[in-house]
């Protein structure tokens, strides 16, 4: 799995540092997301994707997830 993310299109919810904390984190200034981890472990690819499908920006693009 290939994780990206659009600092462009984040609102800074935060739901997907509460979801995947060691593959996403957040800006102290304004709150957007960093990505800590492009290719995260298969075992954390089940919290990957709840956090890309409960994105309320749409701003996590997951690629080769099988």
């Amino acid at each position: 799995m290939k994780v990206t993310v659009d600092e462009a299109k984040c609102c800074g919810a935060g739901q997907c540092v509460l979801l995947a904390p060691d593959v996403f984190d957040q800006r102290e200034e304004d709150g957007i997301v960093r990505l800590r981890d492009a290719e995260p472990p298969s075992g954390r690819h089940p919290a990957v994707r709840e956090a890309a499908s409960m994105c309320p920006a749409a701003a996590i693009t997951l690629t080769g997830t099988g």
